[in-house]
């Protein structure tokens, strides 16, 4: 059996592509978007972060990132503090906190969802297979 890596590729992309869509959907209902519900979940994870590792834990270009951190900032979501040398420092607000844990309900709906088709043995497994792809083990959290 030999498995054609383009279609695979595009399988991939399809099933992140549905996912992200249906994801940014119901995360407007909660007021925010999936980039800046991401955000929120990366500050959370390393409260200090600069924006350069939060642009590497988000997958986006360090301006990128302070672009969004801007919005972030502007809603009241995220204070940004100055920390050692030129670093600024990235923390959420009592109001970010409130929108990450609605937005953490949303994600569980609509990934539960999204990997419905699935039995729990063959999304551990999808899960591992993906961890392995990426050069480690696979996120938890």
């Amino acid at each position: 059996m030999h498995a054609d890596l383009q279609l695979l590729g595009r399988a991939v992309k399809e099933a992140q592509y549905r996912q992200h869509r249906a994801l940014d959907s119901a995360l407007a209902a909660v007021g925010t978007t999936l980039a800046q519900w991401d955000a929120l979940r990366a500050i959370s994870r390393m409260p200090g972060a600069s924006a350069r590792e939060l642009a590497g834990a988000t997958f986006q270009t360090e301006q990128a990132f302070g672009t969004l951190a801007g919005r972030l900032t502007a809603q009241h979501l995220v204070d940004r503090r100055p920390g050692h040398g030129r670093r600024i420092e990235h923390h959420l607000t009592p109001a970010g906190e409130r929108v990450l844990g609605a937005g953490h309900r949303v994600a569980d709906e609509v990934l539960a969802e999204c990997f419905g088709g699935l039995p729990e043995a063959d999304r551990v497994m999808l899960l591992e297979l993906l961890g392995r792809l990426n050069g480690g083990g696979a996120e938890v959290g």
